[in-house]
């Protein structure tokens, strides 16, 4: 069976060599917002960004 092929306006990102601690809290994090790891992130991403565009640090998208 074929592999279906990916959404083209997603990416891909690793991230190495996270400490076990920071790895650790974020799941605890996710899990008390009852999202998952990525959910977590992404949202925090997009928050942060979202912050740096009203300061005029970054062109807004």
């Amino acid at each position: 069976m074929p592999r279906k092929s990916p959404a083209k306006d997603v990416g891909t990102l690793n991230i190495r060599d996270v400490p076990k601690d920071l790895l650790y809290r974020v799941k605890l994090a996710a899990a008390v917002e009852r999202r998952t790891v990525k959910g977590f992130l992404l949202a925090l991403a997009e928050e942060r960004i979202q912050d740096l565009e009203k300061k005029g640090l970054l062109p807004k998208s």
